[in-house]
């Protein structure tokens, strides 16, 4: 059979990867994969974008199933297209993705359904949004209503701090329309913990729990990326803790799901923060998130592919998820300058690793040899039988992949 995988990241290439060790998987075409994809085994890339192009290339190639990686597409519609063709494909509708693609939207579906999450204000225009951080409690987070590429969540420790912001995102519109309306919440002091599931409609079944480590600088320091690096299982993440976003987090999400008669079969990616007043939900994502995928997947003993085709059959409740019993560490490398300016278009060396996976996201090639493309190049992923093993693993195997101006944290799983 043939498979889709839409996107071109690091998520992009665990996803492939994992689906590529089902035996009755003949070729996972990437759409429009990275220079590490298109060395995988039974990966070929497709140079394509659009999802006319997409919806087109899966009824010519007899694609059996697509599996949609990336946002973007998702609240563009490409569900909906691909279905109205008859097509089998992995992902909510457009509407249903709104739950990414509209912070207001998700909030008031939150309020509205009993899911644990901070207390908020919606504001549309910049005049009422600006008299609201004179008299508001510091700090106050700042969210942009769409998608802004992971930079729309700013922290505003000061009235100063939260002018600029508001100017920067409802003024100067620096997310083209997406920050014109805004989320401002409380502030949430805790742990961050991310949850991937999995939702057939009926049904939802949580994957093992995620840490990822967000900032540019060891210990937490710098501006915000898009991940650079992640542990899995969450430490933070007991048995109370899991039961409790059960219970406030998940199951009312899914009562939501089915009570708004949303057409949701695919992943719900859950941001959550641990409190010592509880467990709290921050954002929906409705795709697996970059680069948890990265560290989760390697420890899933299922087939991906059964797992996906078991949710569209509507049939999750007859399966049970098997994980190794072990943990995983992924360190991402990144561009000098990431995440500001860098340069790129320089060859990757990747010496023998012991037993590491890399996994591809900034990445190009050109005559069978590796090149930096982004700001994120790549990800290293060990698995170890207990977390120190893990990381001890991937530090040890990122020592042998070089590229000009390479930089990563040193720090990936350190508690603090």
């Amino acid at each position: 059979m043939k498979v889709l995988v839409v996107g071109s990241g690091g998520r992009e290439h665990a996803i492939a990867w994992k689906i590529s060790q089902n035996s009755n998987v003949e070729t996972v075409y990437c759409a429009p994969g990275n220079g590490a994809t298109h060395m995988e085994n039974k990966c070929v890339n497709v140079n394509i974008n659009t999802i006319e192009e997409l919806k087109n290339f899966a009824l010519k190639e007899n694609i059996a199933l697509t599996v949609v990686g990336p946002e973007e597409p998702l609240t563009k519609g490409i569900t909906d297209v691909f279905k109205a063709e008859g097509l089998k494909i992995f992902g909510p509708s457009q509407e249903a993705a709104k739950l990414e693609g509209s912070k207001i939207f998700a909030k008031n579906f939150m309020k509205k359904y009993g899911v644990k999450t901070a207390e908020y204000e919606v504001f549309t225009d910049y005049e009422s949004a600006s008299k609201y951080v004179k008299t508001c409690r510091y700090p106050v987070v700042i969210k942009a209503d769409g998608l802004a590429a992971g930079k729309g969540v700013v922290i505003c420790k000061n009235e100063d701090e939260a002018i600029k912001v508001l100017e920067d995102f409802m003024l100067k519109d620096a997310f083209n329309g997406s920050g014109k309306r805004v989320v401002m919440e409380e502030y949430l002091e805790g742990v961050e913990a991310s949850i991937l599931t999995i939702t057939d409609g009926e049904v939802i079944i949580p994957f093992i729990s995620a840490k990822d480590h967000k900032q540019i600088f060891d210990k937490n320091l710098g501006p915000n990326t898009g991940g650079m690096g992640v542990i899995s299982p969450n430490p933070y993440c007991s048995e109370e803790v899991l039961e409790s976003f059960k219970k406030d987090i998940m199951l009312p999400t899914l009562k939501g799901i089915q009570e708004e008669k949303l057409d949701y079969i695919g992943i719900i990616f859950f941001g959550i923060m641990i409190t010592k007043n509880g467990v709290y939900n921050l954002e929906y994502n409705v795709r697996m998130g970059d680069p948890e995928t990265q560290a989760v997947l390697p420890l899933m003993e299922s087939d991906l592919l059964d797992l996906i085709n078991s949710a569209i059959n509507k049939d999750l409740k007859n399966y049970n998820i098997q994980w190794k019993k072990a943990h995983s560490c992924c360190v991402v490398a990144a561009s000098e300058g990431y995440p500001g300016s860098y340069e790129k278009g320089f060859p990757i060396e990747i010496n023998p690793l012991y037993e590491s996976k890399v996994f591809g996201a900034g990445v190009a090639e050109k005559d069978s040899k590796l090149y930096t493309s982004g700001g994120r190049v790549l990800a290293v992923t060990s698995i170890g039988d207990g977390l120190e093993e893990a990381i001890e693993k991937a530090y040890r195997d990122i020592k042998n992949v070089n590229f000009k101006g390479i930089y990563y944290r040193k720090d990936i799983g350190t508690l603090y």
